[in-house]
């Protein structure tokens, strides 16, 4: 029977591409509303996916002109199973929102706009890849790769700054070094990235590995 990963999820619609690349990888997705109880109970790992910013004040900044309106109850939802989870040493795979709220929960900060659109185009194919991340030799991310660099898609204003105690980052744009991937090295499996690996797996292939190694560390 596949392993069981709990996406917590605010919109049905946008958890639908999540759950075909967990299904992809060979795991059995378990989303849960953020509204109702949400538990770790009976599940072998955490995914975290995209979605609004994380609320400045949990990392000690007042909001910019350019950030959503808070989501108060889904950053508590998430930072709470983010600790269970460590506690448990359930594997973790964050994507975009889900990094930089991993981040914050480690008492790293937040840059709350990045100008220009390398980062967060202006266009309908979300598979689309649209720059360059560089591996840090000797990451799980590098192994997963098999390779140094990868071109990846990317839909997000916002990136890692301060990097929380204990994390290490283990990718970074090539043409601009925004943290795109981090690490828990002292944890079984924590891998972040902050593109949308979701999106490519049916077109871009290597991005499956990201999901596989993630069910690999759950058995």
């Amino acid at each position: 029977m596949p392993n069981r990963v709990l996406i917590p999820y605010r919109h049905a619609k946008k958890v639908r591409a999540y759950e075909e690349a967990v299904r992809a990888g060979g795991m059995e997705p378990v989303a849960q509303l953020i509204s109702e109880p949400v538990s770790l109970t009976g599940i072998d790992g955490l995914l975290l996916m995209g979605g609004t910013d994380v609320e400045p004040s949990r990392y000690g900044a007042e909001p910019a002109p350019e950030t959503d309106t808070p989501d108060d109850e889904r950053d508590a939802v998430e930072l709470s199973l983010i600790d269970t989870a460590l506690k448990l040493d359930l594997p973790i795979f964050a994507i975009c929102r889900g990094l930089q709220i991993l981040n914050v929960y480690h008492g790293g900060t937040l840059i709350q706009h990045l100008s220009g659109t390398r980062h967060d185009p202006d266009t309908d194919d979300k598979a689309a890849c649209v720059h360059s991340v560089v591996f840090e030799p000797g990451s799980k991310l590098a192994a997963i790769a098999g390779t140094s660099k990868w071109q990846v898609n990317s839909r997000h204003h916002q990136a890692a700054n301060d990097i929380g105690i204990g994390l290490r980052v283990t990718a970074r744009g090539e043409e601009d070094t925004t943290v795109e991937g981090l690490e828990r090295p002292a944890s079984r499996f924590v891998v972040a990235v902050q593109w949308h690996p979701e999106d490519q797996v049916s077109v871009h292939p290597e991005q499956l590995r990201l999901f596989e190694a993630f069910r690999d560390a759950l058995i």
